[in-house]
């Protein structure tokens, strides 16, 4: 498919119910507000295409960042398009999500997600930190640096209060990561979810709230997926 045609297809599936939603959660347009499950339905006919995503991407328009996400080919991503990406990326859907999704199925993850994590800028901090949740989300624990994941948790426990807005929220969810998807970060994430405690972020007009570290833990332990791997990032 040509990228032409799918940006036809998107205007056409565009919902102003959709984007309403959208606008409240701080989406900026150009955008058409196309729903994630009739982008999932152009993925599953396009497959993996390195090109189409990122001439999708450079629109700029969000339904067809977001889905070129779902296309993109991890194992052609350079290290330079992960940062035209991360400095592109208008808003959370894709600054939380998409960005992240892709850059940890690479193996320019660790990397990257450190240096963006150390900028200071709330942009490429929230990319940084989702990023890092990605990717003990799906690496072998084996794999991991698991002294410099504890680090990480530290760093949380010690800074997420005075972290810009979204930086907040997106360092909130590493915690949970860690502790849910690597066991030997299981019983630092709990007792650093203790020493945190509430965490507060303007989430805008919506109905969203911040999940508390300990009470998410504990649910995923009932269900014993406590290290249960994901088999890709992105969704």
């Amino acid at each position: 498919m040509h990228v032409d045609e799918i940006m036809e297809q998107l205007v056409a599936l565009g919902s102003p119910s959709i984007k309403k939603v959208l606008i409240n959660h701080g989406a900026k347009e150009p955008f058409y507000g196309v729903k994630v499950q009739d982008l999932k339905k152009i993925q599953a006919k396009v497959k993996k295409d390195y090109e189409l995503s990122k001439s999708l991407y450079n629109t700029g328009i969000s339904d067809a960042m977001y889905l070129a996400g779902l296309i993109a080919d991890e194992k052609k991503m350079t290290e330079a398009d992960l940062r035209d990406w991360a400095a592109k990326a208008p808003w959370q859907m894709i600054i939380e999500y998409t960005v992240p999704w892709i850059t940890a199925e690479t193996p320019h993850g660790p990397k990257l997600a450190t240096e963006w994590i150390n900028t200071g800028d709330e942009h490429f901090a929230s990319i940084g930190w989702a990023t890092w949740s990605n990717i003990v989300a799906i690496t072998k624990d084996e794999q991991l640096d698991i002294p410099f994941l504890q680090q990480l948790i530290e760093r949380v426990v010690k800074t997420i209060h005075a972290a810009p807005n979204r930086v907040r929220y997106t360092m909130n969810s590493f915690v949970i990561a860690a502790g849910s998807y690597v066991p030997a970060l299981t019983t630092q994430a709990m007792a650093a979810g203790k020493s945190i405690g509430e965490v507060e972020v303007n989430l805008g007009n919506t109905a969203c709230k911040v999940p508390g570290i300990i009470e998410y833990i504990d649910k995923v332990k009932a269900k014993n997926y406590i290290g249960k791997k994901k088999k890709m990032a992105r969704c």
